[in-house]
């Protein structure tokens, strides 16, 4: 098949490879805004390089995969809907609610299919804490402790586009954990500072956020990040259970240091950052768009996720900046 790929950023270029790599892949066609970029990539990997994004759509590919700034994600899923192509989109859909909807509904109203990139799902760790929450090896389920903790701050420009600590970042664990869990939460209450560097404080974003969770059958979750962990990236989900209790992220290369005499040896090579960490995962959702292209495999992650995933963010917005539980029937989309 022929797949179009626009946006040749980090992400779009880790992209690029796999696909580029991919058995069912016959030729992939890259774009970006920055058409030398693009190029580039290209030229290393033996794809062919657009002009514009324009020619993604006029050369007819089969399918496309947006990697592109999160502010194209609307209107570049709207267009590929009304081509009648697949899409598969980096998470977000938008940083907005209305955005959201909007392009929602022009995949339904085309009837094409939108697979979105929360990788977390293909992660082998986060797959079988679901797997073990579902046989019962837990018991009742009461307690689930999610965390993301980013090594350093992005670029200071990046802060004013990213939507803030819980769209960009924290919204990969309220969709985790629905995922994991199969339960909805219901209410939140947020907090966040801002006192780490002033580039936070000068965007109007948070550099660290906490978040209470409680979900539909009364189990507490917790959701902490921070962008300023200089110990390492840290992704981490616990679940404890009246019967046991397990971790997930919790490997030799977690970026934490015991305090017990007895504990475990410091971490000498912690994951630098998402991509090292989930570079398994990220290949197995585009293995899995691959497949959907090709009528092998259901969607696994339908462009709705996303709008429930943001929903629980905007919650969490709202409740830290009027310092009260906000209930998600206040979120519109539901």
């Amino acid at each position: 098949m022929r797949i179009g790929l626009i946006g040749t950023g980090r992400i779009g270029t880790f992209h690029a490879d796999v696909l580029n790599r991919h058995r069912d892949v016959g030729s992939l066609v890259v774009a970006d805004m920055d058409a030398a970029r693009a190029a580039r990539v290209a030229d290393r990997i033996g794809a062919t390089a657009a002009p514009s994004v324009d020619e993604i759509f006029a050369w007819g590919v089969d399918a496309v995969v947006i990697t592109s700034a999160t502010s194209s994600h609307a209107e570049l899923i709207s267009r590929a809907a009304r081509a009648g192509l697949p899409c598969f989109c980096e998470k977000p859909i938008a940083l907005d609610l209305p955005g959201t909807l909007a392009a929602l509904r022009e995949v339904e109203l085309a009837g094409t299919v939108l697979q979105l990139g929360f990788m977390r799902r293909f992660d082998a760790g986060y797959a079988a804490a679901r797997q073990l929450v579902r046989s019962g090896r837990l018991g009742r389920l009461h307690t689930v402790r999610a965390i993301t903790s980013d090594p350093a701050p992005p670029p200071a420009s990046f802060l004013p586009l990213s939507g803030g600590l819980y769209r960009d970042c924290l919204v990969h664990d309220f969709d985790i954990l629905r995922w994991v869990t199969g339960r909805e939460v219901v209410e939140v209450y947020a907090t966040g500072s801002d006192a780490g560097p002033a580039i936070f404080a000068e965007a109007g974003d948070i550099d660290t956020a906490a978040a209470v969770l409680t979900l539909d059958d009364g189990t507490l979750a917790t959701a902490t990040s921070t962008r300023c962990n200089g110990a390492g990236y840290d992704v981490r989900m616990e679940l404890a259970g009246e019967l046991d209790q397990f971790a997930v992220g919790l490997d030799d290369r977690t970026p934490i240091t015991s305090t017990e005499p007895k504990g475990p040896p410091p971490c000498d090579n912690p994951w630098p950052g998402f991509l090292e960490r989930f570079a398994p995962a990220y290949e197995a959702e585009l293995d899995a768009f691959v497949k959907v292209v090709g009528g092998e495999r259901e969607n696994p992650c339908d462009g709705r996720e996303a709008l429930h995933a943001l929903r629980i963010a905007e919650a969490c917005e709202l409740s830290r900046s009027e310092h009260r539980p906000v209930a998600l029937t206040e979120i519109a989309g539901g």
